[in-house]
């Protein structure tokens, strides 16, 4: 799904909005949730899942087309683990009600 569904899909659900806030809203949620993970910040969606940071370190690799040696610096990447919730649902079993 595309950011343009997204919108389209939310637009189907509440007629009511205009297409441009609707657009302002999909644009903040993701533009926060780039900034926490920028501030080194935990992103949970309960059932959903969680986005964080991982730290990568720097590593000495090969280019593969001349066999050359060179150094891949250390990098920070961002990491999801899915929710419970959504795990059940993806393999087609209803999650449990607490």
């Amino acid at each position: 799904m595309t950011k343009r569904e997204l919108v389209e899909e939310l637009g189907r659900r509440f007629p009511y909005c205009s297409r441009r806030d609707l657009e302002l809203v999909v644009h903040t949620v993701f533009r926060s949730m780039v900034e926490a993970l920028q501030k080194n910040d935990r992103v949970e969606i309960r059932g959903f899942g969680t986005f964080q940071l991982r730290q990568r370190q720097g590593r000495e690799a090969r280019n593969p087309k001349t066999g050359a040696p060179l150094h891949i610096a250390p990098k920070r990447v961002p990491f999801f683990r899915a929710g419970k919730e959504l795990r059940l649902r993806v393999d087609g079993r209803k999650p449990d009600k607490a």
